[in-house]
């Protein structure tokens, strides 16, 4: 049971991760196709955000390790 708690965290964790990334990008390329002239301000923000974004997801899957180290 404790295998399947750890397998949940880690899948639900890599989920989440790709759709704050999709979700990040998206906001990106709307802001530059409707300013272009913002576009390198647009994107420094984003590579700012999407390591962000990726923390959580890394987290998670230490915590799940650390379920799994305590089994």
């Amino acid at each position: 049971m404790v295998f399947l708690s750890a397998a949940i965290v880690a899948s639900l964790a890599a989920i989440a991760g790709a759709f704050a990334v999709a979700i990040i990008v998206r906001a990106t390329l709307e802001g530059a196709t409707r300013q272009p002239e913002i576009k390198g301000s647009l994107q420094t923000i984003m590579f700012i955000g999407v390591p962000l974004a990726e923390a959580l997801p890394i987290l998670a899957i230490v915590i799940s390790f650390l379920i799994l180290g305590n089994a």
